[in-house]
């Protein structure tokens, strides 16, 4: 018989982005971001008041890390720039690379970008009770491109586990999320980003590489 895990009820605060009896909470700084922008002679300048300061904050409740469960928590992000260049998260792809996740909105205004294994993108904006679908093998990269917190609600499978670094080996994402000089916000493309040769794409959509096979 298995062991039944005992049912929990956690409330959410929008405006402080917090998560009542939460199992784990981690920052990330101004500082820990270094590598990010493409403006980095902005970002130096910037480092200097702004190295302590946290941009985003993660509280979430993790029963385990076991299939078929669930692992659920909130996201805020400090509103900002780089240069031109919104305030993003690191991003990441989950490990277990067919597993979806789920947003909710619960405050502010922001967007999730998207990449495709190829190199594809697609971009959900992301208001209050927005509900955003990131279907399996899609890297994602939260972007705030309000003037206030954005605070989302996050659920995924608790087996899904996360990829942090396939977005720095590919030389960031293909394109940055930058203000319009309209009171919006727009796309350009990144210079840096390698398209990722096939055994990569392969290894992101779980399989082996088709070249290779006997």
């Amino acid at each position: 018989m298995p062991q039944l895990f005992e049912p929990i009820g956690c409330v959410v605060d929008p405006e402080t982005g917090t998560l009542s009896n939460a199992t784990g909470a981690y920052q990330k700084r101004f500082g820990d971001l270094a590598g990010l922008y493409a403006d980095e002679a902005a970002f130096a300048a910037m480092a200097g008041d702004l190295g302590d300061t946290v941009v985003y904050e993660v509280m979430e409740f993790r029963p385990n890390e076991r299939a078929g469960d669930l692992i659920f928590g909130v996201t805020r992000m400090q509103p900002g720039k780089v240069g031109s260049e919104y305030f993003v998260t690191r991003g990441h792809i989950h490990r277990q690379s067919d597993r979806p996740e789920i947003y909710y909105g619960q405050k502010g205004r922001g967007l999730m970008l998207m990449e495709s294994p190829e190199g594809e993108i697609r971009i959900v904006e992301i208001g209050v009770q927005t509900v955003c679908y990131v279907p399996p093998y899609w890297i994602h990269r939260s972007v705030n491109t309000g003037s206030e917190d954005l605070v989302m609600l996050f659920c995924y499978p608790a087996d899904s586990g996360q990829d942090y670094d396939c977005i720095a080996r590919a030389g960031g994402m293909r394109v940055r999320v930058v203000d319009d000089g309209k009171g919006g916000w727009t796309t350009v493309d990144n210079p840096g980003w390698r398209p990722r040769d096939a055994a990569t794409v392969a290894a992101l959509y779980g399989q082996p590489n088709k070249e290779n096979r006997t």
